[in-house]
């Protein structure tokens, strides 16, 4: 019988109602979450972060790189052109926290093609610096034993200019890459969005997939929320490829975040 899946619970969207990461990484144990993730826990004091998850005997799965100047409209620097030095400056203070949360797992954000530019035009370009600066965070990463992941998000709702936007696109990076700590970040909510035929995606990239996050569509809402995918069966079929890795709740909660779990505590109950 395959292992019941792991959940991991995305403090940058999920215990909003408290202020501090610190807080919310309490909470998420205290409602039996073994492990968290987050976009960005830079402005937290990282001393405070490592306490918190010491009490509550939670791991940290994922973090992302800084995203660079976000007054400026950036979100992400990895695939960037004439912004390498910024990208690879945020990998070292990634790893960093990586290293003091003992977190395994950093997601190296491609980001936006630049305002002004066609996708079409400057496509070659951003992929050529993105494949660089992947290779250069690989050998870095390589020596804490973390791995990096890149992640494709939808440019039809939520970005429109994020230059990695289909697992598609994102396999033929990797294997131009070609480091084995360079792995896929699958946001079921994303791919969803871009390409559908989810059943024969996770399947062809399962052998990529370091990490899987939720959220049904088109709200970004609870998995049991009205919409699109049916994750019982979403969940089965990673489950039937013996998905070991962590699956992030990265999803905007109805009401309040404890009242949105009925959702996996039914998994749970029935996968004990």
């Amino acid at each position: 019988m395959s292992a019941p899946l792991k959940f991991s619970a995305n403090i940058s969207w999920l215990f909003t109602e408290l202020p501090a990461l610190a807080e919310r990484v309490r909470a998420a144990g205290a409602r039996g979450f073994p492990a968290v993730e987050c976009a960005w826990p830079y402005e937290a004091d990282v001393h405070e972060l490592r306490r918190a998850r010491d009490e509550s005997g939670v791991d940290v799965v994922l973090i992302n790189t800084p995203p660079g100047d976000v007054q400026a409209g950036e979100l992400g620097l990895g695939a960037v052109p004439g912004r390498e030095s910024d990208f690879r400056k945020g990998v070292h203070l990634a790893l960093q926290y990586a290293r003091a949360l003992d977190c395994k797992r950093i997601h190296l954000m491609a980001g936006r093609v630049p305002i002004g530019s066609d996708r079409s035009t400057v496509a070659s370009e951003m992929e050529a610096v993105f494949v660089n600066n992947l290779r250069y965070a690989a050998d870095l990463l390589a020596e804490d034993g973390v791995l990096g992941l890149i992640e494709p998000i939808n440019t039809r709702i939520t970005d429109p200019r994020y230059f990695l936007d289909s697992p598609h696109q994102a396999a033929a990076i990797l294997e131009k890459v070609g480091k084995d700590n360079i792995k896929l970040q699958m946001d079921v909510y994303h791919w969803q969005i871009m390409d559908g035929n989810l059943t024969q995606n996770i399947h062809k990239y399962f052998h990529l997939i370091s990490h899987v996050q939720v959220a049904q569509v088109p709200g970004r809402n609870e998995p049991d929320s009205a919409g699109e995918v049916n994750y019982n069966y979403v969940f089965s079929t990673l489950q039937q490829c013996g998905y070991q890795g962590y699956v992030g709740c990265e999803y905007k909660p109805l009401a309040s975040t404890d009242e949105g779990l009925g959702w996996l505590k039914d998994h749970w109950t029935r996968t004990v």
